[in-house]
């Protein structure tokens, strides 16, 4: 059977309380790493007008996919149909991940974006959020 000594105690106590200033400090540090590698995102979801065709349908989310590479700073695209039975009539949607607010705020006016919203804006009703992550 071994032997606790109050030196031992003390060297635990102190290592206790040397972890229970590191774990706050460990988790605000992730926290802000997280927050920091985030980004911005832009959300949208369309109501296609009566119409439009599924070809024209499969055409809007290969472009926007195809926007990933082409336009600096977006860091993921995640486009398709909206499965959810809450969506008000708002059939398809995505998501954009971008770096910065900077990259989020150059995105609309970017060449291969303007070129798809020539086509693309006739066809829907959008609503668009851009958030902080």
């Amino acid at each position: 059977m071994s032997r606790i000594t109050r030196r031992t105690l003390i060297r635990s106590g102190g290592l206790a309380a040397s972890a229970g200033a590191l774990i706050p400090a460990v988790l605000q540090a992730e926290a802000a790493a997280k927050a920091a590698s985030g980004g911005y995102f832009h959300v949208f979801a369309f109501q296609w007008k009566p119409g439009v065709t599924d070809a024209q349908k499969d055409r809007a989310a290969s472009a926007i996919a195809a926007l990933q590479g082409q336009i600096p700073g977006l860091l993921e695209t995640h486009v398709g149909p909206n499965i959810s039975p809450r969506g008000k009539s708002y059939t398809f949607g995505g998501i954009m991940r971008f770096k910065d607010k900077a990259a989020l705020d150059a995105y609309p006016q970017h060449p291969a974006h303007q070129a798809l919203l020539a086509w693309l804006v006739p066809l829907i009703d959008a609503i668009e959020l851009d958030l902080r992550a």
